[in-house]
């Protein structure tokens, strides 16, 4: 496949490779998380490059960096294109950042070409995409929907400093007292792109570089607590235990076994932290806490699976005389993207030589929240063997300039759009 004639895909990808080495560990892992030095410093660089083209430059107060190229009538909404710069520990150098870069080479193209264009052209790093600092994520494009309370500001890390103080000492222009001078509404944009990295191994089995997402999954994260009675591992007869760990791992089993269901194809459950207390190999743990995340790409369906596990918890408890707990976290409905702008992507494909290729996404992503207040369009890139949030993280060069060259087509429509 050759690399993109419009797109500079050797100056995009050593931007890319640029950036992902701020935070990057003598081992390969990058960690960049929101609001700390190493994300400064990213931003510092972002920076650089939109100031090099012209573009002017600010922060909203939720810590979203923006660079605007204006257009020639400043009555009408801009087109926004985004994505994220912040890593989880010990991350990739691709996840977020080709979405952020690929839409300062759209701008850099638009400026080389002298392009004219009637709506304004906006590229945002969005603050905290992944959650690996303060545990939340999607704050920033939360945030410009208005879905940011007090109590998600005073959440702490585990240095205890609040979110309020971290984007406080950010930068001048953050004041987390004005958060709401920064919500925006459906009159605010006039339409929004991103691009990431696929995340898993579709595209690259199909054998193509790239697709057009028309839904998003919605997570559902929660929290078990299954509680029973500690004891002495030595001392204590099995038939007179009250162990919550077997009892973990039949609900775990079926969770895997209900989610795995031909039924649902489209449905995937993940145990991600499981937790035994107090911990030790000779204690009969007396606790066991285990997180639980269900995805759909239909709420009716995922919400449905939902209630069925809470009543596998409550027989498997009541069986074994044990008490459990739940504890919930984020609930984000799944999200169709914009038909109207998801087939645009798709000509764009067509347009560019590519064949067109639509397809679901099982990840969340800015998109996902910017959905509620504008038309969005989403595209993934291939990465492969499907590997992501890992150091062996990989997309190519030449996918990256071909997604961002069908990106670009179809930001040469918006922005005329009246």
């Amino acid at each position: 496949m050759q690399v993109s004639q419009k797109v500079n895909a050797t100056r995009l990808f050593e931007r890319i490779l640029e950036l992902g080495e701020v935070g990057r560990a003598p081992e390969g892992g990058v960690t960049r998380r929101a609001l700390s030095s190493e994300d400064k410093k990213g931003h510092e660089l972002v920076i650089s490059w939109m100031t090099a083209i012209g573009m002017t430059v600010r922060y909203d107060h939720f810590g979203n960096l923006i660079g605007r190229k204006e257009g020639t009538d400043p009555s009408l909404s801009p087109v926004i294109i985004g994505s994220h710069i912040d890593s989880v520990k010990n991350g990739g150098r691709f996840d977020g950042i080709i979405g952020v870069l690929g839409g300062i080479e759209i701008a850099e193209i638009l400026y080389e070409e002298n392009f004219p264009h009637k709506r304004s052209l906006e590229i945002v790093a969005f603050c905290e995409e992944e959650g690996s600092r303060f545990n939340d994520g999607l704050f920033g494009s939360r945030g410009v929907i208005g879905k940011i309370t007090e109590k998600d500001l005073q959440r702490m890390d585990e240095k205890n400093i609040t979110r309020y103080d971290a984007l406080s000492d950010f930068a001048e222009e953050i004041d987390p007292e004005r958060i709401q001078e920064s919500v925006l509404t459906n009159d605010d944009i006039h339409a929004y792109l991103e691009m990431h990295i696929e995340q898993g191994p579709y595209l690259e089995q199909q054998g193509e570089p790239v697709g057009i997402v028309s839904h998003i999954a919605g997570p559902h994260w929660m929290t078990f607590s299954i509680t029973g009675e500690a004891g002495h591992a030595g001392t204590v007869p099995m038939q007179l235990r009250k162990d919550p760990v077997p009892a973990v791992a039949e609900i775990i089993l079926y969770i895997e076994e209900v989610c795995n269901h031909p039924s649902r194809e489209e449905t995937v459950g993940t145990v991600g932290i499981l937790e035994a207390l107090p911990g030790g190999s000779n204690i009969i743990p007396g606790e066991v806490k285990f997180s639980l995340d269900l995805r759909d790409v239909e709420l009716e369906r995922r919400e449905k699976l939902y209630q069925e596990i809470q009543a596998k918890v409550e027989t498997v408890c009541k069986q074994r005389k044990l008490q459990w707990i739940l504890k919930e976290g984020m609930r984000v409905p799944p999200v169709s993207c914009s038909p109207r702008v998801t087939e645009q992507l798709l000509k764009s494909m067509d347009s560019v030589g590519l064949s067109p290729r639509s397809m679901i996404s099982g990840a969340g992503h800015d998109a996902m929240l910017v959905a509620e207040i504008t038309e969005v369009g989403l595209l993934f890139v291939r990465c492969r063997s499907g590997i992501s949030h890992q150091l062996e993280e990989w997309a190519d060069k030449e996918d990256i300039a071909k997604g961002t060259e069908v990106l670009l087509d179809t930001a040469r429509v918006l922005l005329n759009e009246k």
